[in-house]
């Protein structure tokens, strides 16, 4: 039978039952793993033989849903981690070291935006902001010789930047370094990164995936076709003495960067999910396309009645003809983007705040992304820590509203913030 299609991946893919094993993922709610001999337990530990023997470093629930995370981004394989900053922290210290560097778009999640500017920096990680509407002159003048990742977004929470994947990814390998995306906002049935030109693939499980509001977590997928042995990653072309001089690039060959990433990052920092959020994780993996085709239709719907509220400043959803990345998007995501609205209120910050506190469908939460439509003020919450002036390099203005629109009838969402805008 030839490759399924996507819709068919989501359901069938990653749990194999044989014969009188159960149809549905099993959880393995289990720390440890019993071999007959010492000398396969052996083997294990010396990465020669596949297996699992210790819940830190893999479990059999948690392989399963990354074997089927990594067949929708099309990756060589994948690893789950318990929060979306933690692969994002995973995926660039995997292979970059202090007194190295990196160039990342200013227009990501406040909490990444932190994490690199504040938290990698303090660990000798220099980071170079860039606006991912520069043109290429101007953002190739951001790396360095020592640069040896670049990171950004596929759609940036909240500002809703699509971000041009193929020109980040051509000024990446030109200067011999991989190209890091989060596609947590479009997901792969909007949207696949490694089609285009990115090398490594990171999400936050806990928003669309999951799709529940039920279970943080994250997940890497690696691309496997970055060359790693251009002189720039001794890390992977070296032996390993904290692995039994293991060297991945030879062992592993094109699974090399995520082996590491497991052997050696996973094992001493230990940021795994329990197999319970996995097992979570996976039942919503299965409705993923029939969710986001629904969070889509919603979203433009409520894009586009706010569009024309008079007591609306400004609308930002690239499904609008109006968009500056409406062309992009169409172009890259023909499905659709995601179902992220951002807008402003007349009346700035205490109008948005009195808008919110009056809405009654929509809920104020600390979240995005999930089934129930939900709304949160970024500049006083999730970017608080963040000043003015790197607030508007993030795209986010202080009256910026991110409404999460969900697969509620659309009518009845329409109708709560009609009613809130009117009080």
């Amino acid at each position: 039978m030839s490759e399924f299609g996507f819709d068919t991946k989501c359901v069938q893919e990653g749990w194999k039952p044989k014969n009188g094993e159960p149809r549905v993922l099993p959880i393995y709610q289990s720390t440890t793993y019993k071999y007959e001999s010492s000398e396969q337990m052996g083997r294990l530990f010396d990465l020669e033989e596949d297996g699992f023997f210790y819940t830190r470093l893999a479990n059999p629930t948690l392989a399963a849903v990354e074997n089927k995370i990594a067949a929708l981004e099309g990756g060589v394989g994948a690893m789950l981690t318990s929060s979306g900053q933690a692969a994002s922290f995973l995926s660039l210290f995997n292979i970059v070291s202090t007194g190295e560097h990196i160039v990342s778009s200013s227009a990501i999640y406040g909490g990444t935006f932190n994490l690199l500017n504040v938290t990698m920096r303090r660990m000798g990680i220099d980071v170079t902001f860039v606006d991912p509407d520069d043109d290429v002159e101007t953002i190739r003048g951001a790396f360095r010789e020592n640069t040896r990742a670049v990171f950004v977004e596929s759609i940036a929470n909240p500002a809703l930047i699509v971000t041009d994947i193929p020109k980040f990814a051509d000024l990446a390998h030109a200067h011999g370094v991989p190209l890091i995306v989060d596609n947590t906002f479009p997901t792969p049935a909007n949207f696949r990164p490694l089609e285009h030109g990115a090398d490594i693939v990171t999400h936050s499980t806990t928003k669309y995936m999951d799709g529940h509001a039920t279970s943080v977590g994250g997940v890497i997928v690696d691309g496997g076709k970055f060359d790693w042995t251009n002189g720039k990653f001794p890390s992977l072309c070296e032996p390993d003495e904290s692995y039994h001089g293991v060297t991945y690039t030879e062992r592993f060959g094109p699974a090399a960067y995520l082996v590491k990433a497991r052997a050696q990052l996973m094992r001493d920092l230990g940021c795994i999910p329990g197999p319970q959020n996995a097992f979570l994780l996976n039942l919503g993996l299965e409705t993923l396309p029939l969710r986001m085709k629904k969070h889509c239709e919603n979203a433009q719907k409520v894009a586009e009645y706010l569009e024309k509220n008079e007591k609306v400043s400004w609308v930002n959803y690239p499904g609008l003809a109006s968009n500056a990345y409406y062309d992009l998007a169409k172009r890259v995501m023909p499905n659709g983007t995601c179902g992220v609205v951002s807008f402003g209120v007349k009346g700035g910050r205490e109008a948005a705040t009195k808008f919110m506190d009056h809405l009654k469908l929509a809920a104020i939460v600390t979240h995005v992304a999930d089934a129930r439509t939900c709304v949160l003020h970024p500049a006083s919450t999730t970017h608080r820590q963040l000043s003015d002036e790197q607030l508007k390099e993030c795209g986010v203005s202080p009256d910026l509203i991110r409404l999460s629109v969900g697969i509620e009838d659309v009518n009845d969402i329409i109708a709560d913030i009609e009613q809130a805008l009117n009080a």
